[in-house]
């Protein structure tokens, strides 16, 4: 009877603490700063005119979000690219562009270079949601300034090609699919909740994802994450460099999360993508008539704070 009564204590704490209920959420200290170390890769297949097309594409990059002010429901950050570099092995050969690269006659590196260590501002919620990115476009403009040699038509081109990428809206979606992880209320473990998250980029799409606290570890906890992921359909043709196109895709995602409980920023994380779908170029004076073909990408990354 001794042991038993000591069995239904052990099990009492135990269905205790597997039901316990955690808030996930930021817990950010003013005055410091907090890292994404990002390396992203992505293999792209192309058919267009009965041929293959294979793109690869190594993206590493280093932000910093430093905590400038903070209150009840809100951080207002202060953002900055510490490093940036880009490798794609394309059809007629391999090109690469880095920030830490100095040569005058690297325009691409340049630009990137001249990304570092300029600040804009971005005000996030408690579970990672982004209310504003601000100064970026300004941050863009001045960057294009300095290089004299781009001007009129080339250099709002390149301008318009930035935005797609380092815009506002860019950015709040990259942002938000990397944090916005935590649900509204408190979750026990094996609980499952649902983000919604907008990608703007030169592919707009909608990402629906099941997030689940799979383990409550010392440290950290674990989320796993499953999604879906699709263009708009009603969305218009976009310009991407000087042609309109449109994509029509679906994918699915996966994401395994480390978050700190102390701080609630996220430690590391592994996520992968896989998206089919077609292309769209509308008739303009460089293919004539238009084309459409199909095209798949895989997305892989990893992030890690330091």
């Amino acid at each position: 009877m001794k042991y038993l009564f000591s069995l239904l204590i052990i099990l009492s704490i135990s269905l205790s603490v597997q039901a316990q209920k955690i808030k996930l959420a930021l817990h950010l200290v003013k005055g410091n700063t907090y890292n994404m170390v990002t390396n992203t890769t992505s293999a792209i297949k192309q058919t267009v005119s009965g041929m293959d097309n294979h793109i690869e594409i190594t993206i590493n990059g280093t932000t910093s979000f430093k905590v400038l002010n903070a209150d009840d429901s809100l951080y207002y950050m202060e953002v900055n690219y510490k490093s940036l570099a880009l490798k794609m092995q394309l059809p007629n050969g391999p090109v690469s562009y880095d920030s830490q690269k100095n040569d005058p006659n690297d325009f691409m590196s340049g630009i990137l270079g001249g990304l570092v260590n300029k600040p804009f501002t971005a005000t996030f919620t408690k579970s990672g949601r982004v209310k504003s990115v601000e100064n970026v476009e300004n941050m863009i403009s001045s960057v294009l300034d300095s290089f004299p040699q781009v001007q009129g038509p080339q250099k709002e081109q390149i301008k318009a090609q930035f935005l797609q990428s380092f815009g506002a809206k860019a950015i709040k979606g990259s942002i938000e699919l990397a944090i916005a992880v935590f649900p509204e209320t408190p979750v026990s473990k094996n609980d499952k909740w649902t983000i919604n998250t907008n990608l703007e980029s030169a592919m707009s799409a909608k990402v629906s994802t099941v997030y689940q606290l799979t383990d409550i570890g010392p440290t950290s906890y674990s989320i796993h994450g499953e999604g879906k992921l699709a263009t708009n359909a009603a969305d218009d043709f976009k310009r991407v460099g000087d042609m309109p196109m449109k994509y029509n895709m679906t994918g699915t995602m996966t994401a395994d999360i480390k978050v700190d409980k102390v701080t609630g920023w996220i430690s590391e994380s592994k996520t992968k993508q896989v998206i089919s779908g077609t292309v769209d170029i509308k008739d303009n004076p460089k293919v004539p008539g238009g084309v459409s073909f199909p095209m798949s990408v895989v997305n892989e990354s990893v992030t890690t704070d330091k």
